[in-house]
């Protein structure tokens, strides 16, 4: 880690163990870079911008601990180098993408209090009739599995001379397990996707996770057509959230234009988002 006194990005002081901010300079000890003017990466089928990536060398221990440092720091308002760090990531959004150009930001709902101070920042810039929606986490009773959609893209696939890669047993088994999985989510009192569903492939699958704060939300963005939608969340790792966050909408409505940001991200997001 980095010596005392000699502050560049952010960085872990091992002695007084906390985290500190430099906004004028890099150094190679760095968690995440502040100097850079925020990046943008193709993922999700979208345009994907984040205002900040850890750096490689960063040990899981620490960057699990600045993502918690981040999202359940108690007073935001209180903490000028955490607000600052918000700041500068919106800052960047808008000189990228002119926030006064959309209609509706769209965020799902979180014990984190960044994404509703990220909102708050956002409304300077954003139109006064902005509209604000939220997405939930549903029932895990209310959870489903799209067997349909499974089988013809994963289950039905072949070799490169058209045989089956899958006899019809390794089919049945594969579906045995999964519905086992439902069986469990919809026993649970709580599921995150990112938790439970430890195979990639199934995530794609998984239905109805998501659904809107109120009604009146889900008529509205119904209603809405063609408009500039902004989904916002505050720390991207999975995706697993984002990727239900377009579903959701996408049931709704194929009509409008989403833009997507976090404001910690990965630009290797469209590997792992698939």
């Amino acid at each position: 880690m980095h010596k005392r006194g000699i502050n560049m990005g952010v960085t872990f002081d091992e002695t007084e163990k906390k985290f500190v901010f430099d906004f004028e300079h890099d150094g190679t000890n760095d968690i995440v870079s502040l100097t850079g003017n925020g990046y943008q990466v193709e993922a999700f089928g979208k345009c994907f911008y984040y205002g900040y990536e850890f750096s490689e060398q960063v040990e899981s221990s620490i960057r699990t601990a600045f993502i918690k440092y981040v999202k359940f720091t108690d007073a935001l308002q209180d903490t000028p180098n955490l607000t600052n760090f918000i700041k500068k990531a919106i800052d960047n959004l808008h000189k990228k993408i002119n926030l006064y150009n959309f209609d509706i930001v769209v965020m799902p709902q979180s014990s984190s209090k960044v994404n509703q101070y990220m909102l708050r920042y956002i409304y300077r810039f954003a139109q006064p009739s902005l509209y604000k929606m939220t997405l939930v986490k549903a029932l895990p009773s209310n959870i489903s599995f799209d067997m349909n959609a499974y089988e013809k893209q994963y289950l039905d696939d072949v070799f490169e001379d058209g045989r089956p890669r899958y006899t019809p047993a390794a089919k049945e088994q594969a579906k045995s397990s999964i519905n086992a999985m439902l069986e469990m989510i919809h026993k649970k009192d709580y599921f995150t996707i990112a938790k439970d569903v430890k195979k990639s492939k199934y995530r794609p699958y998984i239905m109805n996770f998501l659904r809107f704060g109120s009604e009146e939300e889900r008529e509205l963005c119904t209603m809405i057509r063609q408009q500039n939608v902004l989904v916002v969340d505050d720390v991207t790792t999975s995706g697993s959230t984002l990727n239900e966050v377009l579903r959701t909408l996408r049931i709704l409505n194929e009509d409008n234009e989403i833009t997507i940001f976090s404001l910690i991200g990965r630009k290797d997001l469209m590997a792992d988002s698939y």
